[in-house]
């Protein structure tokens, strides 16, 4: 698979990634063996970037990811993870004891002496123009415990204002067909400091995928189930907040767009992966056969100039109004 770099980490990565939210919680029962299937399936399907948290599963995510690297010594796997959700969201929070402990529960959890990449976790807003927080994370990395830090991002005004810290590695933002604000400033500013861009929710929740019917329902602990309103968190990460109704209607047409032998999911993730700017995308997986047909969109070509206009063109009709000003 294609490898890019990642930013100001200078590390390889693949450009089709794996999320792993879906690992340790909020998308229905997690199954441990399947869950190490999907790693297994990943990287031999050429994945070398696994993106988790120390809150998906409570660090069920990062264990299982943990055990994968201990059982693989010899892959070169590049694992980002995030902190910050597991307290009371103030931005005061944020400082270098509270980075201390979180990091050296994620170096457990993973059973690494120093973790590759560590993100902000959609913190407060004001928690990215605080200078004080780069300098904890600047401690961290010159004690060791962390190689690279980044940050996750709700708003593209948040992307920005990281990417002006001479320190921020990668942001990871949400960015799909659905989901285009990025491409005005953020994408370009990235590209012009050298910061990696992550994508994540590439297939906005699954909508994107083509499978679901307005009769699709969800789990109860599925957070496309009990978030569609936002009543957990940033409604942003549930159908990249897009309504499910209308949505549907959007992927119908998208679909019309897609080429012979692509999935509408593969097709997706490749328009994404075809952006400039873009350092690595991160759909994620439940089942071996979904690991492997993500990885395959890293070789799907027909992602043309006309393929892109449509995408735009659908996102204007649909969603401009509503999700551009918003996030």
């Amino acid at each position: 698979m294609e490898q890019r770099i990642l930013g100001k980490t200078g590390r390889r990565v693949s450009i089709v990634g794996l999320g792993t939210w879906q690992l340790g919680a909020d998308w229905g029962n997690v199954d441990p063996a399947q869950a190490r299937a999907v790693l297994d399936a990943s990287a031999e399907a050429g994945v070398t970037f696994f993106d988790t948290a120390d809150v998906y599963g409570d660090g069920r995510s990062e264990q299982a990811i943990g055990a994968f690297l201990a059982d693989n010594p010899g892959l070169d796997i590049t694992v980002a993870t995030k902190m910050g959700r597991r307290m009371e969201q103030r931005p005061e929070n944020y400082n270098l004891a509270n980075f201390r402990a979180w990091t050296d529960r994620s170096r457990r959890n993973l059973g690494v002496e120093r973790l590759d990449l560590v993100q902000l976790h959609c913190p407060p807003t004001a928690v990215y123009s605080n200078a004080e927080v780069y300098d904890a994370l600047d401690t961290l990395v010159a004690e060791g415990a962390i190689r690279n830090y980044g940050v996750s991002v709700e708003r593209t005004d948040e992307a920005l204002e990281a990417i002006r810290h001479d320190g921020t590695a990668t942001v990871q933002v949400i960015f799909n067909a659905f989901r285009l604000k990025p491409l005005d400033e953020v994408l370009p500013a990235a590209q012009a400091a050298g910061v990696g861009i992550i994508a994540r929710v590439p297939l906005a929740s699954g909508l994107l995928s083509g499978k679901y019917t307005a009769e699709t329902t969800f789990a109860e602990h599925d957070h496309r189930n009990y978030n569609r309103t936002g009543a957990a968190f940033d409604v942003g990460e549930t159908f990249s907040g897009v309504d499910f109704e209308q949505g549907l209607k959007a992927v119908a047409e998208f679909q019309e767009l897609v080429p012979d032998g692509v999935s509408t999911a593969q097709a997706a993730i490749a328009w994404i992966a075809a952006q400039d700017g873009v350092s690595t995308v991160i759909p994620g997986a439940r089942s071996v056969e979904q690991a492997r047909a993500n990885a395959e969109a890293a070789s799907v070509r027909g992602i043309d100039s006309t393929f892109d206009v449509g995408v735009h063109e659908i996102y204007d009709r649909y969603f401009r109004a509503t999700i551009h000003p918003r996030w």
